[in-house]
């Protein structure tokens, strides 16, 4: 009989995170016979039920859920006694997975990629783009190594590294360009257009115009900045930004910009990753890359 291997717990943490037979197979670049194959060895050799085969997902048994909690542990263990020996031998070189919220992603990670594979030939960068909250969970199971967020996070299991501040733009039609600026109070009152749930650059812009839970009737949302704007730019009504995508959201659409008065809404962007990762000295290096090119990015913009 065949011994127990990383490649069985990789294999099933795979279909554990993706419940999904397919999913996994892809995940993990094998075909989806041989990931079934490799789950039914893994039982035989377990001698115990994991997983509950259903038409369309799949579930786990009671052995399953808590097999997969400690596979999880074990293999962040492993990874970060590959992350020891890779500390040890210089700069930063192999795989490396950053996640970057959607509202940094189009318009910072193109420039940072191509500054950290410059300063980092060996570093084989595998971006992911998703919510701050999934990226967070992604980071403590081990599926990450670092973020790039809006801080904070709060999440003691977690470093955190600021690297700067920007303001949030004002986005309004063409033809409200010559009106005044309005407070915090006047944008209450107007038709506001934010992200979805789950971004936190949605809870930012609502904590700045003070809407707290009674959100008005009249709010809209939006997918993305992008639609956000060409919304407005159709006279729906008005959306804030972050200052890093108003180069690129503004430039296709009939909107005017606008800076809010003082005391202006403002986020921090940082790094994060776990206390525990043996990278830390390395990813400290590599944020301070990451400062002076999104500063290069600010001064071209």
């Amino acid at each position: 009989m065949k011994a127990l291997s990383l490649k069985h717990l990789r294999y099933f943490e795979a279909l554990a995170q993706h419940r999904h037979f397919g999913r996994a197979a892809d995940a993990c670049a094998i075909s989806q016979p041989a990931l079934s194959l490799q789950m039914k060895e893994l039982e035989d050799i377990l001698g115990a039920p994991l997983i509950e085969r259903g038409p369309r997902q799949i579930d786990l048994t009671p052995l399953g859920v808590d097999f997969a909690l400690r596979v999880r542990d074990i293999l962040q263990a492993v990874d970060e006694l590959g992350d020891l020996a890779r500390a040890s031998t210089g700069p930063l070189t192999g795989r490396l997975r950053i996640g970057v919220i959607p509202t940094v992603a189009p318009y910072l990670l193109p420039r940072i990629i191509k500054d950290l594979s410059a300063r980092y030939p060996d570093l084989d960068l595998r971006p992911r783009e998703a919510i701050t909250q999934r990226l967070v969970e992604d980071l403590i199971e081990g599926r990450l190594d670092t973020a790039l967020v809006a801080l904070p996070v709060s999440e003691p299991r977690l470093t955190e590294y600021p690297l700067f501040d920007e303001e949030f733009i004002l986005v309004r039609p063409q033809s409200d360009a010559a009106k005044p600026v309005p407070n915090p109070e006047t944008l209450r009152e107007m038709r506001l257009l934010l992200l979805e749930e789950g971004h936190c650059f949605r809870e930012q812009a609502i904590s700045f115009c003070k809407l707290g839970s009674a959100l008005p009737r009249d709010l809209m949302e939006g997918s993305s900045l992008t639609t956000l704007v060409q919304m407005v730019g159709a006279g729906i009504g008005v959306t804030l930004i972050p200052q890093m995508a108003v180069g690129i959201e503004t430039r296709s659409a009939a909107v005017s910009v606008a800076r809010l008065p003082a005391p202006r809404p403002s986020r921090t962007i940082g790094l994060v990753w776990r206390r525990s990762n043996p990278l830390a000295s390395q990813l400290v290096q590599m944020a301070e890359l990451i400062r002076a090119s999104s500063a290069q990015a600010a001064a071209a913009g």
